[in-house]
């Protein structure tokens, strides 16, 4: 490490946060050289690697899983402006959007001292106070307007700016609850402000997750430095929304809002939600009845004090904000306003991401605090005012230009042509006070892991603030940002992200005492205990139903494929033999129950249904909005499956020939999904969520056993094509060596009915499948009037197999159909169908209709627009 900082040089004329001008190490990095025990540019690349494997592992996305077909607007996005930048489609939520991407992260941390980082504290504790001010005078007597120490167009005509939360108040002192900086340190080494978000921060569940890994793969010098803990800000973020709750509640019921598993910060959201042990519910998992805010459950409906809201305001009601929005819940601002609940951060907070107001912040804080601001922003230029508009208009050349509305137009002017230049001066002039011109900052640089060299990249910090009653908190650290794209060494302004080219980083800050250990989660403060039963919502019950069902599905093709695959192996250049007649027999029913496509497509083609990788995709798109519910661990086995997948498409674009060697990729895919069924099965509490997750997994079961029964053995063919049709099935099954042990003398097709249809001591038997229902069933919360056609079907199932003789269901008619097999079969499979449809209907239920599962049974995500 010693070498390979010393081969480092800095970019450009500003700060570098390595290395002082003087060419020597600061401080920091030289004691991170010490503790790191790094020797070669190769063990640098191996933590870099080991980085992207832990990310992989843990599930961290930045978008929604697989093939993302849906993007929703109100989504507060990793940059701080609205969710409707990068999508298509209206405002209800039925959009398209780009696929996801790797979350990146550098495994070297920022790093600074605790003396430095006192000062940023200061400054950002001064900042928050300053636009807590603000935010509480817009919405309440409006006095630096009628003081003309705000200009009203810069208030008023912004978006952000929400009259129906006027009168809406947080109990307790402070207005802004939680509040994000995005910082750049200037090349004299002082920080300025690029941006302030204040509708929906996201990044703390980034921010501890990357901290998570960095702390594994540099753990050396991770236990080794005094580095300052994240974790009290979460406990203290914990406290905070308990003290915000109404007044007259012994224990606050608190959630957090979220736009659901398709916004690009899903991730950050469900850890977030983990951390701090809430639940995610979406806009129709809520409602408001008398006056208060209700999350539906299964059971029936469970208060909610606070909401930590994650969609963006004007998305949240459609009856006094935007009404064409799906995201939100009828009657929510009322609910607010009245004070039955407190929704954090508050109605109308987006005003102050306006960057126009940055122009007026100095003056608003000797006017405010009766102080001089300490972190500045960067030079900003309001159009709305004539000198600053024409000066922006003459310099379109070297500023950044931006709208002042959130995700507008932003453009670095040196990059435009004369022409867009002379275009841009004409929207300015036609509409000025909706435009603003920045200075550009060179932001200082920080080592970066490159392809063969550290490199010094630009660098941004978000950092994070909470309200508390004696003033606000400071994170000890944040999400740093660096940008890898070579061309770009000022910064506009607008953190990258990820999708764009930028990685993130950690931040350490290093202190000189070893740190205290502060807000213990256990306490004992002899209040009697009172164990609650968490409330699941009709979403998250439908997400643990579903994520079972494609579990399960990919599994069971797996199984199937593998079975078919070894006949295909043997047989496929012998067509006429009776190991290529059972193949036909085999390929026919493996068309007919997943997808009529090659042994490869149905295997890797993650856009074709009923593939496994269609399955797989789906699953973690149906984990991913459940992420609180589920072990950490799952994500381990998910993203095995994926990576198994993955590499069996690059390694298919490399072959020549019509099929692919198989073996390895459904070996591994299929350890990958018995990891995950173990998980399930060992990790999961045994409440309501198990229990429908549980239901998913068995209905989807017995569908697919009758489905390949009815498409294998309702014919009778020759011997020998029989037995190794059945056989095969037996495998696909996991059921050939309890047949084998249970029919040593002989072999007969009722012993092999008995066992996969009537023998509930087997665990795949459709026997099995529907007593493990049952009691899956009955474990469930629900009205008993409401459960009769549900129940009735699933007790018809069980009279209609138990009434079966193994034996006349193996007869044959003279044509050789075995015809009473065939009709149990498919009055079996439609049942199993209407079953899964009562299910939902029962469970599941949606305030408006929607369609959830399309003809083929294959999940239809909520709000997901269905295209052909």
């Amino acid at each position: 490490m010693p070498d390979l900082l010393a081969s480092y040089r800095a970019a450009g004329p500003g700060h570098d946060e390595m290395l002082q001008s003087t060419g020597a190490a600061r401080a920091a990095w030289d004691q991170m050289a010490d503790l790191a025990q790094v020797q070669s540019w190769e063990q640098l690349a191996e933590r870099r690697q080991e980085v992207a494997l832990l990310l992989e592992d843990h599930g961290v996305r930045f978008g929604i899983g697989g093939d993302a077909e849906a993007q929703t607007p109100g989504a507060a996005r990793p940059d701080g402006t609205g969710g409707t930048a990068g999508t298509t489609g209206n405002s209800t939520g039925q959009t398209t959007a780009t696929t996801d991407s790797p979350w990146q992260l550098d495994p070297l941390p920022v790093i600074l001292d605790e003396l430095e980082w006192a000062q940023v504290e200061t400054a950002l504790r001064q900042r928050a106070m300053l636009l807590d001010a603000i935010l509480t005078d817009l919405y309440g007597p409006r006095r630096l307007i009628g003081d003309a120490a705000l200009p009203p167009e810069l208030v008023l005509a912004h978006p952000g700016f929400l009259r129906a939360a006027e009168g809406i108040a947080i109990p307790g002192p402070h207005q802004l609850f939680l509040y994000a900086a995005d910082l750049a340190r200037n090349a004299d080494g002082s920080w300025v402000a690029l941006s302030d978000r204040t509708q929906a921060p996201s990044g703390l569940g980034f921010a501890m997750e990357d901290r998570r890994v960095v702390s594994q793969v540099l753990a050396g010098s991770y236990r080794q430095a005094r580095i300052r803990r994240m974790g009290p800000f979460y406990h203290a973020m914990r406290t905070a929304l308990q003290e915000v709750a109404p007044a007259g509640g012994d224990a606050p019921r608190i959630a957090l809002l979220t736009p659901g598993p398709y916004s690009e910060t899903a991730f950050d959201q469900g850890y977030l939600a983990t951390m701090l042990g809430l639940p995610l519910v979406e806009g129709e998992d809520l409602v408001v009845s008398d006056g208060r805010l209700w999350m539906r459950s299964l059971g029936g409906l469970e208060p909610v004090d606070v909401l930590i809201r994650r969609v963006d305001a004007e998305f949240c009601d459609p009856l006094d904000l935007r009404g064409d929005s799906v995201l939100g819940v009828p009657g929510l601002v009322q609910a607010a306003r009245s004070g039955a609940v407190t929704v954090v951060n508050p109605f109308g907070a987006g005003v102050l991401e306006n960057p126009a107001l940055m122009t007026f912040l100095p003056r608003l804080c000797r006017q405010v605090l009766g102080e001089e601001l300490l972190l500045g922003s960067a030079a900003t230029y309001w159009c709305g005012e004539r000198s600053m508009c024409s000066h922006v208009i003459a310099n379109l050349d070297r500023l950044v230009i931006r709208q002042t509305v959130p995700g507008g137009y932003q453009r670095n002017g040196w990059e435009l042509t004369v022409a867009e230049r002379a275009d841009l001066a004409t929207m300015i002039a036609a509409d000025p006070h909706r435009w603003v011109g920045q200075e550009p900052v060179d932001a200082s640089t920080t080592p970066t892991i490159g392809e063969e060299s550290l490199q010094a990249r630009p660098t941004t910090l978000r950092t994070f603030t909470l309200a508390r009653p004696s003033g606000y908190q400071v994170l000890s650290g944040g999400l740093a940002r660096v940008d890898l794209d070579e061309r770009h060494e000022r910064l506009d302004h607008a953190p990258r992200s990820p999708m764009a080219g930028a990685a993130a980083k950690d931040v350490w800050i290093l202190s000189a005492e070893p740190q205290p250990v502060q807000d213990p989660w256990l306490t004992d403060d002899g209040a009697p205990y009172h164990p609650t039963v968490p409330a699941i919502s009709p979403g998250a019950a439908e997400d643990l139903f579903w994520f079972g069902r494609y579990s399960e599905r990919a599994e069971a093709t797996v199984r199937l494929v593998r079975a078919v695959a070894d006949r295909w192996e043997d047989y496929h250049l012998t067509p006429h033999s009776a190991g290529g007649r059972s193949l036909e027999i085999l390929m026919t029913a493996l068309a007919g129950v997943t997808t009529d496509a090659g042994l490869d497509d149905v295997v890797l083609d993650e856009r074709r249904p009923g593939s496994v990788a269609f399955a797989v995709a789906h699953a973690v798109r149906a984990a991913t909005g459940v992420r609180d519910q589920l072990s950490g661990d799952t994500w381990i086995a998910l993203s095995a499956a994926e990576r198994a997948l993955a590499r069996g498409r690059s390694r298919r674009a490399r072959t020549v020939g019509p099929e692919l060697e198989l073996d390895g990729v459904l070996t591994r895919t299929l350890e990958a999904l018995l990891a995950l069924a173990g998980i399930g099965n060992e990790a999961m509490m045994r409440d309501v969520g198990w229990a429908l997750m549980d239901v998913g997994r068995r209905l989807e079961r017995a569908q697919h056993l009758v489905q390949v029964l009815a498409a294998t053995v309702t014919v009778r063919r020759d011997r020998v094509v029989d037995s190794m049709v059945l056989e095969s099935v037996l495998i696909a099954h996991e059921s050939v060596i309890s047949y084998r042990r249970r029919s040593q003398t002989t072999a007969r097709l009722e012993a092999f009915l008995e066992l996969l249809l009537m023998d509930s001591r087997n665990p795949r038997s459709l026997a099995h499948q529907l007593t493990t229902l049952r009691t899956d069933l009955d474990s469930l919360p629900t009205a008993a009037h409401n459960a009769q056609v549900r129940d009735q079907l699933l007790a018809d199932l069980g009279d209609l197999l138990a009434e079966q003789d193994a034996a006349a269901l193996a007869a044959t008619d003279p044509a050789g159909d075995r015809r009473r097999l065939a009709e149990l079969l498919e009055s079996l499979d439609w049942r199993l169908r209407d079953l899964g449809e009562e299910i939902a209907r029962v469970h599941f239920a949606h305030p408006v209709p929607i369609q959830w599962a399309d003809a083929a049974g294959t999940w239809v995500p909520r709000r997901e627009e269905v295209t052909s």
